[in-house]
């Protein structure tokens, strides 16, 4: 016992420190890890669940368009809102997204085109072409909703956004559900899958802690 003492006693406040910082530090490396793991599953959780059920609105994220043509990213998102609205799941369909600096459509336009040219009526189809960024877009469809009486949406997007886009808009009042598309270049190979979950799942830490947009732009995942 005495030697044990001796040992203990004879440690110096510098060695004690040491211990604390690295316990510490071992802690914080436990919890950012239970933390992003916990969240990269609930990424991959939603992608995979398809929550279509009746509702005010049916909500197109948008994503890069050439002259009026949407790409295979924004395309694949619109054929999942013709689907539903050919289900009869709802009666309204909005588009959103902005133009990048010298394009004559806007995202929201390009989506409209597209979906009355499938043979939706134009008239329940409404063009939201503001917002740069999912986090914008969500709120100029939370304002469209309140001005129209609409509450509820389904968001379509591309699965590993889907939750991070339905918290967004659930922060601004909206009662929203995911029906992420099932085709389309971002989920065509595990590898990118990958990638996205990673990339979601950060955007999604960086969005709840600072309510700010993680500006992942190009792709509609802003």
């Amino acid at each position: 016992m005495r030697d044990v003492n001796t040992s203990r006693a004879g440690r110096s406040p510098g060695s004690r420190w040491g211990t604390i910082v690295r316990r510490a530090l071992i802690g914080a490396l436990l919890v950012a890890l239970l933390v992003g793991g916990g969240t990269a599953f609930r990424v991959w959780q939603v992608a995979r669940d398809d929550q279509r059920r009746p509702v005010d609105m049916v909500v197109v994220l948008g994503a890069a368009q050439y002259h009026g043509k949407p790409s295979d990213v924004l395309e694949a998102r619109l054929r999942q809102a013709l689907e539903l609205h050919r289900e009869g799941l709802t009666d309204h369909i909005v588009t959103v997204g902005g133009r990048q600096s010298g394009d004559k459509y806007t995202e929201a336009q390009a989506g409209k085109k597209w979906l009355v040219d499938k043979g939706v009526p134009a008239e329940q189809i409404v063009d939201v072409d503001v917002g740069s960024d999912t986090l914008g877009s969500m709120q100029a469809v939370a304002d469209l909703g309140r001005q129209r009486g609409w509450s509820s949406a389904l968001i379509v997007s591309d699965p590993w956004h889907s939750l991070r886009a339905r918290t967004m808009a659930n922060d601004f009042g909206l009662e929203t559900w995911a029906s992420p598309t099932r085709s389309g270049p971002i989920v065509q190979t595990r590898d990118i899958q990958f990638q996205y979950i990673v990339r979601e799942t950060g955007a999604l830490l960086y969005y709840r802690l600072t309510h700010a947009p993680a500006e992942l732009t190009g792709d509609g995942l802003g």
